[in-house]
């Protein structure tokens, strides 16, 4: 009789950390943690009942809590991280039994192509030439003008119509790089001004 009793005992004890296990397992089951660029979103399901949501930084320092409620629907919870540098965010969802912890990952939403600022870049090869370098272009068409740069005078204008991108070099024929800039503008009509100094 003894023997059983132990055994009894001994099956509970053991029944009763499976259950916490599986009770940690259910919270993370019931929940989710997504970042899209400096957006964080916390996902509770119906079943989480009330808990507690605590962010943290990379260093552990609590940037915000809150008690939430999930009734009879799923919950999301946003966090608008913009202002904040991108980087890993801890974030913590606790109830009265449970804690289970995500770990993010913020990041900077890419540019678009089509908004990227035009690359050109000149150079000075000697006192009348001037190296012209345009890349990453899309669609061929760039309209290159030489102007004064005290008087704005156009002294020259070119289109080249070279994919993706081009090199060439400019003589100035008597006038120091110095004192001309270069306007160049791409199909897209994104523009760069050059100057030389």
């Amino acid at each position: 009789m003894k023997t059983l009793f132990t055994l009894a005992l001994a099956g509970a004890l053991s029944f009763s950390s499976l259950a916490v296990s599986a009770a940690d397992d259910d919270l993370m089951a019931l929940s989710d943690v997504k970042a899209k660029f400096k957006k964080v979103n916390v996902l509770l399901k119906e079943g989480v009942g009330e808990a507690k949501i605590a962010l943290f930084d990379k260093s552990g320092r609590k940037l915000h809590q809150r008690k939430v409620k999930v009734g009879d629907s799923d919950l999301i919870v946003p966090y608008n991280l913009s202002d904040l540098p991108v980087g890993e965010y801890k974030v913590r969802i606790s109830t009265e039994n449970e804690e289970v912890a995500y770990t993010v990952a913020t990041f900077d939403k890419p540019i678009p192509k089509d908004q990227l600022p035009l690359m050109a870049y000149g150079k000075i090869i000697d006192g009348e030439t001037v190296n012209l370098t345009v890349i990453g272009l899309e669609e061929p068409g760039v309209g290159v003008e030489i102007r004064y740069a005290e008087t704005n005078k156009l002294i020259h204008q070119d289109q080249i119509e070279q994919p993706e991108g081009f090199r060439k070099n400019y003589k100035l024929n008597g006038v120091s790089p110095e004192d001309v800039y270069f306007n160049v503008t791409d199909a897209k009509g994104r523009t760069k001004t050059i100057h030389f100094e």
